[in-house]
């Protein structure tokens, strides 16, 4: 019976020594100034760190304006992985939204990102009209 206790004990031990680990390159992006209806796609950059296989379970967004997109298969120690946000760029204004990432990850396995920029209204150029410019 102490040997079964010992082993369980063991066996505990080395399943907790494997872990998923996830980093992110950054954990925000900024748009900056974008016009109306620009390209509103950005990637998020992160790396398993630990010694086990890393599954992405779900990115949460805020809102109906952000769309993730996220591979589902294992992400591998050492091998890099991404989540693609879109941002419906046809909203005229400063925004900032987030993202919850859900993993397997032992250390945190829920991570917030964020992203933040302002959407411009396209001007057209004013017509000048001719003979208004002062010549000599």
């Amino acid at each position: 019976m102490k040997q079964l206790f010992i082993l369980a004990i063991v066996v505990i031990c080395s399943a907790n020594s494997y872990a998923q680990k996830i980093e992110f390159e950054a954990l925000e992006i900024n748009y900056g100034e974008l016009l109306k209806g620009a390209d509103g796609t950005r990637i998020f950059r992160f790396k398993n760190v630990g010694d086990a296989p890393l599954v992405i379970n779900d990115v949460q967004k805020t809102c109906g304006c952000t769309s993730p997109s996220f591979t589902n298969v294992p992400i591998m120690p050492g091998e890099k992985g991404e989540i693609q946000v879109k941002y419906d760029t046809q909203r005229i204004g400063q925004f900032t939204k987030s993202l919850v990432v859900n993993s397997n990850s032992k250390e945190q396995e829920t991570i917030q990102l964020k992203i933040y920029g302002t959407i411009k209204e396209e001007t057209a150029p004013v017509p000048v009209k001719e003979g208004s410019l002062f010549t000599k």
